[in-house]
């Protein structure tokens, strides 16, 4: 997908997650649309890999290790891009575990737990640090990752796409609030993505062929995919778009 160069410039952003991947291909485009990005994730040699790499491509990166999870990763979160950046005008939100891969009903707690602490909790806790120090920028744009598994829940994925539904409520709920603050909150929901978390199924012929059956535009996503759309999002251009989901699948069916 082709950079708007500029569209951002002047802008902030933080990606959580985004070291590879989506998260990855996220920040690479924000940052070539002119922002300035922090990224991050929980690995510090992932961190100084990822920011190296987009620092040879001349964006203007920083990175730090942060555990969404933990209250005190993520104040340093927003607190180090404060201090580096001198403000926050863009939050995407696409950290995400699935511990449990089998029959729901046979998850345990801690599990459960741990979907929706990470998947959920963490988001809504990590958009009420940050919008404050958006709100004083006059307007900004936060942009939660879920998923197709959140509108169609997949196999043996049942608790990860319902906290993936979840943060369709999030957005939701929160649209009509931070509206006020012309802060503006929507979703990203991509379809099957060839990334390290969907290993299992492009790397497996028969299940790769399978699966791309039922997706009419007969290939799984590359995390490129979906940048474009969270560009789109965090600016100008979707000024008047607020508490909406935007499907990036190929065409699979999903709905609610």
């Amino acid at each position: 997908m082709a950079s708007c160069a500029g569209k951002l410039l002047g802008k902030v952003a933080i990606v959580t997650a985004s070291t590879e991947g989506i998260g990855f291909a996220i920040a690479r485009r924000l940052g070539q649309d002119g922002a300035k990005v922090m990224i991050s994730s929980r690995k510090e040699d992932n961190v100084k890999q990822a920011v190296e790499k987009l620092k040879n491509e001349k964006l203007e990166v920083e990175g730090m290790v942060c555990h969404v999870g933990k209250t005190n990763d993520r104040s340093n979160l927003v607190k180090k891009t404060i201090e580096r950046f001198g403000a926050i005008d863009i939050l995407v939100s696409n950290a995400a575990v699935n511990p449990y891969f089998g029959p729901m009903m046979n998850i345990k707690e801690e599990q459960w737990d741990k979907i929706f602490d990470i998947n959920v909790k963490a988001a809504f806790l990590l958009c009420q640090e940050a919008v404050p120090h958006i709100a004083k920028r006059g307007s900004g744009s936060i942009i939660l990752v879920s998923s197709v598994a959140g509108y169609s829940p997949l196999s043996l994925l049942g608790p990860y796409g319902v906290s993936k539904t979840a943060l369709l409520g999030l957005a939701k709920a929160m649209a009509p609030e931070l509206a006020q603050s012309n802060i503006r909150v929507n979703v990203l929901a991509p379809g099957i993505i060839k990334t390290n978390f969907s290993k299992a199924i492009w790397t497996n012929d028969n299940v790769h062929n399978q699966v791309v059956k039922q997706i009419p535009m007969n290939r799984m996503g590359e995390p490129e995919d979906c940048a474009g759309t969270v560009s789109f999002l965090a600016s100008d251009d979707s000024k008047y778009i607020t508490g909406e989901s935007i499907l990036v699948t190929g065409g699979m069916t999903a709905r609610l």
